[in-house]
């Protein structure tokens, strides 16, 4: 297993975060619509699916999350999590963010992904928790939102939170 805990990286917009902030980001809000999320969620998110995309495609010797299951039962999974990154990128250049298209294929899905509305809402209470800390214009926002968007791969089934999901 690779060792990433200090790994620091930068993107065009020269957004710096470690692999901790990108962690803390990135795991409790992937089933959201990335227009929730600030700049610092969005360059977590983008870098971590890419990597969870090389981790479907065995191009990684990184260990598996747990979170890449509903991926997996996709028909065709890379489809699907190059389908995820395409509406994460499509949000990054409508906020003017320069982030590299070719890291994914142009080979997408139009079928979903079930998740639940449990886990849904758990994620935008934690990104509402973040936001204050980080980025009080967009926590104000989602003051008055009672359920958001998922990410458009995804569809919206009755149920509580993900096991997976529940940051301790």
């Amino acid at each position: 297993m690779l060792n990433y805990s200090t790994y620091r990286w930068i993107t065009d917009q020269k957004l710096y975060l470690t692999y901790q902030e990108q962690a803390d980001v990135y795991h409790e809000v992937r089933s959201l619509h990335p227009k929730y999320l600030d700049s610092k969620g969005l360059v977590a998110l983008w870098r971590e699916e890419l990597l969870a995309r090389a981790v479907l495609m065995n191009k990684t010797r990184l260990q598996e999350p747990s979170q890449l299951e509903r991926f997996k039962k996709a028909e065709d999974p890379v489809a699907a999590i190059d389908t995820y990154l395409l509406n994460v990128y499509k949000e990054t250049c409508s906020r003017g963010y320069r982030f590299n298209k070719d890291k994914i294929e142009d080979r997408f899905t139009k079928s979903t992904i079930k998740v639940i509305n449990g886990q849904i809402s758990y994620e935008l209470e934690h990104l509402r928790r973040k936001l204050r800390l980080r980025d009080s214009s967009r926590s104000s926002k989602l003051e008055g939102l009672t359920f958001p968007l998922p990410n458009p791969v995804f569809s919206i089934v009755e149920g509580d939170v993900e096991p997976w999901g529940v940051v301790h």
